[in-house]
């Protein structure tokens, strides 16, 4: 259960905006993948929260007027295997154009800290409205 509230923990600091909590989540040497054809994968793998939040939320912050979190569910696949489901909510700054996309977030935890993170979303409904 702790790996599991380490995740639900760095959700709530997204929410919340606190963006150091969010990162203060993640191992230092943590691997993240964005998924195949997502706009930030271009990069991938990340490696290190800095690596995430200059080459992920940094760039969802320049392109993006809001982007939000919603109907999130977490299954614990095993003690270190978090699996998160639910909505990206976003307007684009350039086109205006709304998402509602499904995402699934695979987490792997140790000794509560993220070290690994795999993104499987809807690529196209981003792209779409990026453009």
């Amino acid at each position: 259960m702790e790996n599991l509230n380490t995740i639900k923990e760095m959700y709530q600091a997204v929410a919340s905006g606190d963006f150091p909590a969010f990162l203060n989540g993640m191992d230092a040497a943590i691997e993240w993948n964005e998924a195949e054809n997502f706009p930030y994968a271009d990069r991938n793998p990340y490696i290190g929260p800095e690596a995430v939040a200059g080459g992920v939320f940094g760039r969802i912050a320049a392109d993006w007027e809001y982007w939000t979190l919603s109907d999130l569910e977490y299954l614990v696949c095993n003690d270190d295997k978090i699996i998160v489901t639910g909505r990206y909510n976003a307007k684009n700054k350039i086109t205006a154009k709304i998402i509602k996309a499904q995402f699934t977030h695979m987490w792997i935890v140790k000794n509560n800290k993220a070290t690994r993170f795999q993104q499987y979303a809807d690529t196209k409904q981003v792209a779409d409205a990026m453009k």
